[in-house]
């Protein structure tokens, strides 16, 4: 069975940061792109940031400067540092992984997370 986990979520002073991390296990072939969204409740799930294998990013407009997203491949982990944060940044944050199960199959299929609330207070 494939997991995806996050931790590092909490509640944080206006301007404070957090540290989230996300890890996957189960058998796969590969992660490919990894990527953090949050979902506040009443509104669409969104894009935060994303990484690709290679370690290209994209990052929601809002969040450009105040967020960084990393990986380590060799332990399946996708980290999302944050600073900055204002109170328009609470939301559950959730942690979305793109696996090829196998090598000789093209195919593609997400995985989901739980959730990590992060609370910035202000």
């Amino acid at each position: 069975q494939i997991q995806v986990e996050e931790s590092g979520g909490g509640l944080v002073q206006t301007g404070g940061s957090l540290r989230l991390s996300c890890v996957t296990s189960g058998s796969f072939f590969r992660l490919h792109s990894m990527a953090w969204y949050r979902q506040t409740p009443g509104k669409q799930r969104e894009l935060v940031a994303s990484i690709t294998f290679a370690g290209s990013t994209n990052y929601a407009d809002s969040m450009k400067g105040r967020v960084t997203i990393s990986r380590d491949n060799a332990k399946d982990m996708v980290n999302l540092q944050m600073n900055s944060l204002k109170p328009e940044d609470t939301a559950v944050y959730y942690c979305n992984a793109e696996i090829q199960h196998r090598s000789w199959e093209s195919r593609r299929d997400d995985y989901w997370g739980q959730g990590t609330q992060v609370t910035v207070s202000s």
